[in-house]
């Protein structure tokens, strides 16, 4: 197969499956750390709402599923791609930094999660796929 054609293909399938990922968690998240009683998550102004009674602890399964769907996402890539392999994992991680900026300016959050999430669940983990599939000569 041409090595163009595989490393676009190796991209579509990564940022898909990072995507399963990172739905899957997002859609368990609430049943491993439950929301506050009454609280919607499921709308934007659900979440407004809830905000100041958040915790910590609730930002944690959305900045796995982020991380996570990134770094399988890019796993993926690397290992179908051809060639250019860290700059298939960085594709991935640049495709998923674009979605949680557009999350952080659309969805509301506090400061902190925003900046961990944004500095922290996408070009490292990029990185990290790429690394952890590279092959030893």
């Amino acid at each position: 197969m041409n090595p163009t054609l595989k490393n676009i293909l190796a991209v579509i399938l990564g940022l898909i499956v990072g995507m399963v990922v990172n739905g899957g968690l997002i859609m368990i998240s609430g049943s491993i750390i439950p929301p506050p009683e009454g609280a919607d998550m499921t709308t934007t102004e659900g979440l407004k709402a809830i905000m100041p009674e958040l915790e910590p602890k609730h930002f944690l399964m959305p900045f796995l599923a982020h991380a996570l769907g990134t770094l399988v996402g890019a796993l993926i890539a690397v290992k179908i791609g051809a060639t250019n392999h860290l700059r298939l994992a960085f594709i991935i991680a640049g495709v998923f930094l674009a979605g949680g900026i557009y999350m952080v300016a659309t969805m509301p959050s506090p400061f902190w999660f925003s900046a961990v999430d944004l500095i922290g669940a996408y070009i490292p983990m990029g990185w990290l796929g790429w690394w952890i599939s590279r092959t030893k000569s």
